[in-house]
């Protein structure tokens, strides 16, 4: 079955619309425009993409074919439109959580979807937007204005796309469009590690950091400021200060064998845990570990060295050890604990065993390097550690028809070669059977090298998550984990055209005292006009933008442009603005009893922590029963595995609230906890089934 799409234009009898996957959203490839996001994306839609014939839960659909050149693949790229005043879900939580509360509702939402590959060649269903799996999704509202809600690579599902080319395009989708803000909630993880506090020890900014996505909040308080501090903290602590302080705790050898073993291999110095992170995170050249392991096996220092080649550099085994030692890879697998399902690790034996093949049929003999056969293996499989943990256990094994072995070439660099089975050879499984030899208990249970992604959980669980004695350090590391807002700002720039630009605002008072006081300006919209325009053309042109941009502005009358002083309609505005100004306008017909006012909601509530937070941040909360202000359930004091009590009364109601807490017919049964069991608190008749809770 084929992608929906093709099948649409089959019967429209026209030639589906292709493009490159890598070269897709280029500078002007295949447009260019230079106007606001809300009429670039519909320029895309017309120009890039065919309309589906069928919608989900009412919401019209796009789909823009992508050829991956290396993999003959057709990617589906969908856009849908939702129309807010038709949605069951207005509002958007993701502008709240981002700080972008005070946002106007814009009319629309556009949708960005790959689906994941099972789903390539079906049509998209009812329920679509609330899906978790999909390779790619993004939401830009009508104002430029979105939010990244997921990417999901190789290790997501994916057999095709790996996280780095599914957020390339991502970016450079947004760059041709010109949104102007993109948030992501980074909460992405690998082998069980945050990688927003792994990457921001190792580079100084989260693995987003490399398209441009700096910090935009934090949650519980945490400021930019703290946020920059924390980083900076943890990134310079010394790797000799590291040793000293593990001196006296269980895990002092091994880290001090993973740091030596590195340090051995690195050709700088590493001093700080930045230094060793970052090295280990981009480890290339495995030729050259292998080297310089060799070199350090004659060091008197180096008996981890020692241990390290003698197991990952075996003996090169004679033609009748190779016959009566080999193993299927399916069975091998099965006695392998294995945090990758079998299926992935077939998948991934497949792509090395083709490399091999591909390189065997060009050059006629000899083998491949291990890193040679890692990078041809990785423009398939982005996973580095399943491709390490597979070359690992690939040696004298069958797949397929093919016999995989491992062996020291006269460079002393770690090489592969392939072998056909002959025809009709079946060894029963007694001769296919490997002896796997225990290790000695002289080793370490985590042999430094072995796996890089290993030494790295290592340290990050043991040094990062568990500092000894150190509150410092731990107050640094959970700022850093409670930072998980980032965005992306793109700068306005001006085009050489014949076109002005400027960024209109409405005035504050159009808005009503309670929006003046309690909701800060969003941000000016873009508006462009021709060079020779009138002060009446620019009066139109916002007018127009506003309408079709916001809810509440659908009949919005612009009557005059503060900036402009005293000039008629008919003047024109050359020479009196220049050209990418911020202006003000007022007018009337805003719709203020409108419930689609602001994208955080209609509720007007308070959010006052003790931590700081003064609105909402995404995390979980709990409201004050008499002032209904909010703050986190944390700050409180109440576990993200317990349950909200059912009333709740903050420390400054509990203080107004009559005689002291010592005088109070309290219980305590727990230091954290304060209960009571009878029908009233503090004088007031409050009829509950549970407990309550009261902060001291």
């Amino acid at each position: 079955m084929s992608i929906p799409i093709i099948e649409t234009c089959r019967k429209r009898k026209r030639r589906p619309k292709l493009f490159g996957l890598r070269s897709f959203a280029e500078p002007g490839c295949p447009i260019n425009p230079t106007g606001p996001f809300r009429d670039n994306i519909r320029f895309f839609l017309k120009q890039c993409a065919e309309p589906e014939d069928y919608c989900v839960n009412g919401m019209p659909i796009w789909c823009t074919l992508l050829v991956h050149e290396n993999k003959s693949s057709v990617v589906p790229l969908y856009t849908i439109k939702e129309d807010v005043k038709l949605s069951s879900n207005p509002f958007c939580d993701h502008c709240r959580c981002t700080g972008w509360s005070n946002h106007f509702v814009s009319k629309r939402k556009y949708h960005v979807v790959i689906p994941n590959d099972r789903d390539w060649n079906k049509p998209l269903e009812d329920g679509v937007l609330n899906i978790h799996s999909h390779l790619l999704h993004g939401l830009i509202h009508c104002n430029g204005f979105g939010h990244l809600l997921c990417i999901n690579g190789i290790e997501g599902g994916s057999k095709y796309l790996c996280g780095r080319e599914i957020m390339d395009l991502w970016d450079r989708i947004c760059e041709i469009l010109r949104a102007r803000k993109i948030s992501v909630e980074d909460v992405s993880k690998k082998h069980g590690m945050d990688l927003r506090l792994l990457h921001g020890v190792a580079y100084g900014h989260t693995w987003f950091g490399r398209w441009g996505y700096k910090f935009c909040r934090g949650s519980y308080g945490v400021s930019e400021k703290n946020y920059g501090r924390a980083i900076e903290i943890l990134s310079s602590s010394e790797l000799d200060k590291i040793n000293q302080d593990f001196s006296d705790r269980e895990q002092c050898r091994q880290i001090k064998c993973i740091i030596q073993h590195y340090r051995v291999l690195s050709e700088s110095q590493l001093v700080t845990i930045r230094d060793l992170f970052k090295f280990m995170l981009t480890i290339k050249s495995r030729s050259a570990v292998q080297k310089k392991s060799v070199t350090a096996i004659t060091a008197p220092s180096a008996s981890s060295q020692r241990n390290f080649i003698r197991i990952s550099l075996p003996k090169k085994a004679t033609s009748k050890e190779k016959s009566s030692k080999c193993k299927r890879f399916t069975s091998v697998i099965a006695h392998m604990d294995s945090r990758w399902p079998a299926k992935r690790l077939e998948y991934a034996a497949e792509v090395i065993v083709d490399a091999l093949k591909e390189h065997k049929s060009e050059f006629c003999h000899g083998g491949m390097t291990r890193q040679d056969l890692r990078d041809a293996a990785r423009m398939h499989i982005g996973d580095t550690g399943l491709l390490d943990y597979v070359l690992k256990s690939m040696n004298n094994v069958i797949v397929g028809c093919h016999i995989v072995r491992r062996a020291i070439n006269t460079s002393r660099i770690l090489e592969y070669t392939i072998d056909d089975i002959d025809n009709g050879f079946k060894a029963p499984e007694a001769e296919l059977e490997i002896h796997h030899k225990p290790l000695p208990d002289a080793l370490p249970a985590l042999v430094p090298g072995t796996d890089v992604y290993d030494d790295v959980v290592y340290l990050y669980n043991n040094v990062l998550l568990d500092y000894p004695e150190s509150e410092f350090l731990e107050l640094a590391t959970q700022a850093v984990l409670d930072s998980k807002h980032f965005v992306k700002e793109r700068p306005f720039r001006d085009e050489d055209d014949q076109l002005l630009r400027f960024f209109c605002q409405v005035m504050p008072n159009l808005f009503g005292a309670e929006n003046i006081l309690t909701k800060k300006s969003p941000a000016g919209e873009l508006v462009t006009v021709p060079l020779h325009a009138t002060v009446l053309d620019l009066k139109q042109a916002v007018e127009k933008a506003l309408r079709d941009t916001y809810c509440i502005m659908d009949k919005l009358v612009v009557t005059d442009i503060v900036d402009l002083g005293e000039m008629d309609d008919k003047d024109v505005l050359f020479g009196a603005l220049e050209s990418g100004a911020k202006i003000l306008v007022s007018g009337s017909g805003i719709d203020l009893d409108s419930n689609l006012r602001h994208e955080g909601g209609a509720d007007n509530w308070i959010v006052r922590c003790e931590c700081g937070a003064q609105d909402d941040d995404g995390e979980r909360m709990v409201s004050c029963d008499i002032c209904e202000v909010w703050q986190h359930t944390r700050c409180c004091g109440i576990e993200d595995s317990e349950a909200v009590p059912p009333l709740f009364v903050c420390p400054g109601c509990c203080a107004s609230l009559g005689p002291p807490m010592s005088e109070s017919p309290l219980t305590y049964q727990s230091s954290d906890d304060l209960l009571l069991d009878s029908e009233t608190v503090y004088g007031m008749d409050l009829e509950y089934d549970n407990c309550i809770r009261i902060l001291p």
